[in-house]
């Protein structure tokens, strides 16, 4: 018997490898469509201009050698591409070096973007995505059977995913430990989905149980895919479902499927598998030597990990190899917006007529009911809502986006759900304000049709205009 290889698993690794495919492909169509507004040379956090401050070993990236915004959309579509031909099963037509080596060319061109994507790339699926593709390229083709070893550490991944955020709620927010962090949960989330609404309108008996499920699942399930089969088979199902149910309660870009997709890796599927030869010496050796150094690199996210001040969702590594994750150590009890409005007034009084800007995914108008994005991440719209909670987390771009709905730029209105104004006639001011959200009632819903209730809390940016936003960058 091979003792390299797992013969039994031929399925799942190529399930494992389309879905991850798939995955991948997201992530690059995110990133072409989005970045010029964003990171592009005229973008509100330029990459030249980080590119300036970063020296290479700290953020590894093709972007030092070369940047343009033709470039970085190259780049992007390539991923497309490539991501495209490996859904495909490009990489079964290829020998197993062949098929190696293409499965490294998303992760080297994201591992770039990444790298230089600075807060709009603060999110933990992002070093996940990373982490998993980098091993997915080790799991093999259809020349061999899946490694022992790379399937292991995937599970290794898919434990410290579910772990770490089931220890971060328990050592965080006292409503993770009282069974009500639900109560609020759904209502305060950064991206509510269609189905938050009704999500929030449990019974709270039911939103107790859900938490209480949640802590199984997160603490104890994990644990259970180190186990023998059939049991590790029903941890990784048990997870399935718990992240489908998540998937409809809310817009968590691709941290769900990236999370399924991992426990993917760990079904045991009952079907023939074919025959193929013993793995060959030099990719033992070689699967064997990045076994090694996932392990040296797990030090330190263990260490964070079983520590009673865990951070969450850190990379400890500049090639995101290895990472620490957790999600929600704390939940917030109201909702916050940040409503941005302008003006064609040449003075912006109160009474001016204000006319609002409408983003794709967060909430605005309190009729307008919230739609499903995830896989799909409006990066602008979750860091809106760090925005609300405080505004030091808008401080390095939130004035870039001022500037440009002051100029109607194109790039950065094709983020938004629509202008209010005409393209050759942008606003004479811009201003923000702060309000307060919170669901409708059963009742509210059927008088008024709107799903939420808001109400002004304060000022958030006074009216500003295009020279004096200028003058202050």
């Amino acid at each position: 018997m091979d003792w390299f290889t797992a013969p039994e698993y031929w399925w799942s690794r190529l399930i494992f490898q389309r879905a991850l495919a798939g995955v991948y492909l997201v992530a690059f169509l995110t990133a072409a469509l989005q970045f010029r507004a964003l990171l592009g040379e005229r973008g509100m956090l330029p990459i030249p201009h980080f590119l300036r401050r970063v020296r290479f070993r700290d953020a590894p990236s093709l972007f030092h050698l070369h940047y343009s915004d033709r470039m970085f959309a190259g780049c992007c579509w390539a991923g497309c591409a490539v991501s495209a031909a490996l859904l495909a099963g490009l990489d079964s037509q290829l020998p197993l070096w062949g098929g190696l080596v293409l499965w490294l060319v998303p992760w080297a061109l994201y591992l770039s973007v990444v790298n230089v994507g600075q807060t709009w790339y603060a999110f933990g699926w992002e070093s996940l995505l990373l982490e998993v593709g980098f091993l997915g390229a080790f799991v093999g083709n259809d020349e061999v059977a899946p490694p022992v070893v790379v399937l292991f550490l995937l599970r290794w991944i898919l434990f410290r995913v579910e772990f770490g955020a089931g220890l971060i709620k328990m050592r965080g927010d006292a409503c993770w430990r009282k069974l009500t962090c639900l109560y609020y949960h759904h209502e305060t989330q950064p991206m509510p989905g269609p189905l938050s609404w009704f999500f929030h309108h449990l019974p709270q008996p039911l939103h107790r149980v859900e938490v209480a499920a949640n802590h199984f699942t997160q603490l104890v399930v994990p644990v259970l895919l180190f186990t023998p089969q059939p049991i590790a088979t029903a941890a990784a199902s048990l997870m399935i479902v718990t992240q489908l149910w998540l998937v409809l309660s809310g817009n968590f870009s691709w941290l769900n499927w990236i999370t399924i997709v991992l426990a993917l890796s760990a079904l045991r599927i009952p079907a023939a598998a074919p025959s193929v030869p013993p793995a060959p010496l030099w990719y033992e050796i070689v699967v064997l030597a990045v076994a090694a150094l996932i392990v040296w690199l797990s030090y330190r996210p263990v260490t964070n990990m079983i520590s009673r001040r865990q951070v969450m969702n850190r990379s400890f590594d500049p090639l995101h190899l290895v990472n620490t994750y957790g999600a929600f150590g704390s939940v917030s009890r109201i909702r916050y917006e940040v409503v941005v409005e302008g003006t064609l007034d040449d003075v912006p009084h109160e009474d001016a007529r204000w006319r609002e800007y409408e983003f794709k995914g967060k909430p605005g108008d309190p009729r307008r009911w919230p739609r499903q994005f995830a896989p799909y991440h409006l990066r602008l719209d979750w860091l809106m809502w760090f925005a609300a909670l405080s505004p030091a987390y808008a401080g390095s771009w939130f004035g870039g986006l001022v500037e440009r709905l002051l100029e109607n730029d194109r790039d950065t209105l094709k983020l938004l759900r629509g202008s209010p104004f005409p393209p050759d006639e942008p606003p004479r001011y811009i201003r923000a304000r702060l309000f307060r959200y919170r669901y409708t009632t059963w009742r509210e819903l059927r008088e008024t049709g709107a799903c939420w209730e808001r109400t002004f809390v304060r000022e958030y940016l006074p009216p500003t205009r295009l020279a004096e936003t200028v003058q202050r960058r």
